[in-house]
């Protein structure tokens, strides 16, 4: 086997999405694993950090860099600090029955306490309240997503 066949092999790999592969050819072994990319989000506002925004394309090294697949895959960034986040894994509802109207939409006043959205976890519904009273920013998941603990689910300003 020539260095060409095993880097078409590699390349066989990556595009399969294939996790691992392992070829025996006489005597000849090859194992080839690939470990599966982890999204990362980095939300880092330049005057926080003390660097010119001008600057900030330089100073993110490779070992931060997020790939093009990984923020696709990655939740929205969120501007404001009043996020309501998910509380537990499950499904998300964006109202109290199918048909129904939502509980909020973009641009909706909200008070504290107020129904968002419900959660369903091991046949449980879980209400999402509201935290904050405000209006409704950015809706950031679809009716019946799943959602993951701690993943951003509303934006209220």
């Amino acid at each position: 086997m020539e260095i060409n066949d095993i880097l078409k092999l590699i390349q066989a790999v990556s595009d399969n999405e294939l996790t691992s592969f392992k070829l025996e050819e006489g005597n000849l072994k090859l194992a080839i694993k690939k470990q599966q990319e982890t999204p990362q989000i980095l939300n880092v506002t330049a005057e926080a950090a003390g660097i010119p925004v001008a600057a900030i394309p330089s100073q993110i090294s490779a070992a931060t860099a997020v790939s093009k697949t990984a923020v696709s895959e990655a939740e929205p960034i969120v501007s404001s600090d009043k996020v309501i986040t998910s509380p537990l894994v499950g499904t998300f509802y964006n109202a109290s029955a199918p048909g129904a109207e939502p509980f909020v939409k973009e641009g909706d006043t909200v008070k504290k306490g107020q129904v968002l959205g419900i959660i369903e976890a091991m046949k449980l519904m879980n209400e999402i309240e509201s935290e904050y009273d405000g209006v409704v920013e950015a809706v950031l998941v679809n009716n019946e997503d799943v959602v993951e603990y701690g993943q951003a689910l509303f934006r209220i300003r």
